[in-house]
């Protein structure tokens, strides 16, 4: 998704370069997007760290070869965007406290750590914004939740904001809202594969190839997302256009609503939300 309007940052550090890194890389290097001081990049592997190194603005360097890779990276950066697994967060925390300039903003999308626990091992000069993007980032289609530490500004805020909104939309939120969020745009994408992959499953059974159920299932979704996202009705509204009375459509939707989705989306996202609080706390 295009950079709509022009975006400055300053010098960013990614620590771990995983899937969401990338995407979230691949936004910065869109046109319209000004880093003063470039992007520099850290994974384990010397491989990854050289496939990194062909990004063009992108100075990469691998731990494996490179023992000071981490704090080197971090040193002069103002947004450090820690990506690495989230058990491995504390140690690298650690590895770079006194590494990092007074003012820097480091932005967590480590999924479960608590700002609490960066906050704790990070000096007090640096600001904390804890962020929840979803993959639909690889093609700048995200959802992005972000949440203020303690110790952030407004401004520092603003450029976690302006960072994630060069892959897609993003919903400023306390901390305490960001598990459940996850329960909603996080796993969100997972819900929607699902519900694809039941629904041709059903086109199958009616006769219809794997190809062409795949062709009617994922083109009704992406025209129904598309005509959504340019509409200014809601989804109500555009189903009950789809919905003649007493046609085909009401009989399948009176099903649908036998069912009670809602309920059943109510316990699943519930189910997700239990987890999310076992993992935070070590379970």
């Amino acid at each position: 998704m295009p950079v709509e309007t022009p975006v400055k940052l300053p010098a960013i550090a990614f620590l771990g370069a995983g899937s969401m890194a990338r995407a979230i890389l691949a936004g910065l290097l869109q046109p319209g997007v000004e880093i003063d001081g470039g992007i520099r990049a850290t994974n384990r592997s010397a491989a990854r760290a050289a496939e990194l190194a062909d990004l063009p603005g992108v100075a990469s360097s691998a731990t494996e070869t490179d023992a000071a890779a981490n704090r080197t990276a971090v040193a002069g950066a103002g947004l450090v965007v820690v990506a690495v697994k989230p058990a491995m967060v504390p140690d690298l925390l650690r590895e770079i406290a006194d590494a990092l300039e007074p003012g820097t903003v480091v932005v967590s999308v480590a999924a479960g750590v608590t700002v609490a626990t960066f906050e704790s091992l990070l000096p007090e000069h640096v600001s904390v914004i804890r962020s929840m993007p979803n993959t639909p980032a690889v093609v700048g289609r995200a959802v992005t939740g972000v949440s203020a530490g303690t110790r952030s500004s407004d401004d520092d805020l603003a450029l976690a904001v302006a960072m994630f909104g060069t892959v897609g939309d993003v919903l400023v939120v306390p901390e305490l809202q960001l598990d459940a969020l996850s329960t909603i745009s996080g796993s969100g994408p997972a819900y929607v594969f699902y519900l694809i992959e039941q629904l041709t499953a059903t086109a199958i059974d009616k006769g219809f190839t794997p190809e062409q159920a795949a062709r009617m299932v994922q083109g009704t979704f992406r025209g129904a997302s598309e005509l959504l996202a340019a509409s200014d009705d809601d989804p109500a509204e555009l189903r009950r256009r789809v919905t003649s009375p007493k046609g085909t459509t009401e009989r399948a939707i009176a099903v649908l609503e036998e069912a009670n989705l809602k309920r059943i989306f109510d316990r699943a996202t519930d189910a997700a939300l239990a987890r999310a609080r076992e993992l935070a706390a070590g379970a």
